[in-house]
């Protein structure tokens, strides 16, 4: 039989001089059963045959608490540990971008002799924590977005997110016909360089056959000339504004207000996630605005209604959930028998997968419906 325990805060391990509060709550989910839990492994097992004698400990460290993705992930987390008799710690971010909560959860984990970190990135600024964490022979797991450099996980679960990008792109080129685009972009940050922000922008210009003008980097790109989509549709573009939402309802709003009081007759919108597409529909909404094209990425259960009223027009669905139990049984593989799950071919990280879903399909772009999204989406 297994229980879920709840403990108070974690108390910091300090990594730099001053005491560094931690932010969110932790939850530990764990195996009942008589003797002493394992603390960890406490030698590295990666390519060896070395197995864990008691429960096996995990820190699943999310970017925040309160995005229902993250949530999906620590939900299916917390299913998989049970199952498995993994011994979890949950922790977050106070909010995405919040790289000071997360080197403390990772230093936690280091302290506690956990025998992995599973951990969806705020930012570079957390991986010399992760280099440190691999020095102590934790393995370290990262979901849904892949480290700069890679090798600072030892595995990430992910989706493609150039291809999701990708996606709306290309039904975004077909559906405009050869209208002129007038295009917001609602990234996720201006102040860091995070992968998924550039993966999934870089894929949406690339689907609309727009030329990126700094493979590294958002809005480097001309910010006007001429689109000519993968899958069809051209004509004219210009980039009306480029702004962070950070990934969050209140920001994709503020930021579409800006876009549209700097240029009244956008028409395509591209949102790096649906919260910011659902603030940018708000706004949208607020400015009797019609007509305009939002595309995101998610696949969450909570777009559904919007993808049916029009709100949001297309979105590439993803699978957090499933990202997130594959990481707990990899690092519970790892420590009792060291085997190491291997990347997709071709790509530096395992792919979970993403499929496009609209309730306005274009002929020549594969999609699926709402209903069907429904019964493949993630919630809360």
């Amino acid at each position: 039989m297994r229980h879920h325990h709840t403990r108070g805060r974690a108390k910091p391990v300090p990594r730099w001089a001053g005491p560094v509060a931690l932010g969110a709550a932790v939850i530990t989910l764990a195996a009942c059963g008589g003797g002493n839990a394992a603390k960890g492994t406490g030698t590295s097992t990666v390519g060896s045959t070395a197995k864990a004698s008691g429960p096996v400990q995990v820190a699943l460290i999310l970017k925040d608490f309160t995005n229902p993705y993250f949530i999906s992930m620590e939900n299916s987390a917390k299913a998989d540990a049970a199952k498995l008799g993994v011994k979890l710690t949950i922790s977050a971010g106070t909010a995405d971008g919040d790289t000071t909560t997360q080197i403390s959860a990772i230093d936690n984990a280091i302290a506690a002799g956990d025998a992995g970190i599973i951990i969806t990135p705020n930012g570079n600024a957390v991986n010399p924590a992760l280099d440190q964490a691999k020095a102590h022979h934790v393995l370290v797991i990262a979901l849904d977005t892949v480290p700069t450099p890679p090798s600072t996980a030892d595995l990430t679960y992910a989706t493609d997110n150039f291809q999701a990008g990708q996606l709306i792109g290309q039904y975004t080129a077909k559906r405009l016909a050869g209208k002129p685009a007038d295009i917001a972009m609602l990234d996720l940050s201006n102040t860091q360089v995070i992968s998924v922000d550039t993966s999934r922008d870089h894929g949406f210009l690339t689907g609309m056959g727009i030329k990126l003008g700094n493979q590294g980097l958002n809005g480097a790109e001309p910010k006007s000339g001429t689109y000519k989509g993968q899958l069809g549709g051209s004509g004219t573009y210009k980039i009306a504004c480029q702004l962070p939402s950070q990934g969050a309802v209140p920001g994709g709003q503020t930021a579409m207000e800006q876009c549209l009081s700097k240029d009244p007759n956008i028409n395509v919108v591209y949102a790096i996630n649906e919260p910011a597409a659902e603030g940018a529909g708000a706004a949208l909404k607020a400015a009797h605005k019609t007509g305009v094209i939002v595309a995101a990425i998610d696949g969450g259960c909570a777009v559904i209604p919007y993808l049916q009223s029009g709100e949001v027009t297309a979105t590439s669905a993803q699978f957090p959930g499933k990202m997130a139990a594959l990481g707990v049984e990899a690092i519970d593989t790892m420590a009792k028998t060291g085997k190491k799950p291997a990347n997709s071919p071709g790509l530096g990280f395992f792919n979970t997968g993403t499929k496009l879903f609209t309730d306005a399909s274009v002929g020549g772009v594969p999609s699926g419906t709402p209903s069907e999204l429904s019964s493949v989406c993630w919630k809360a």
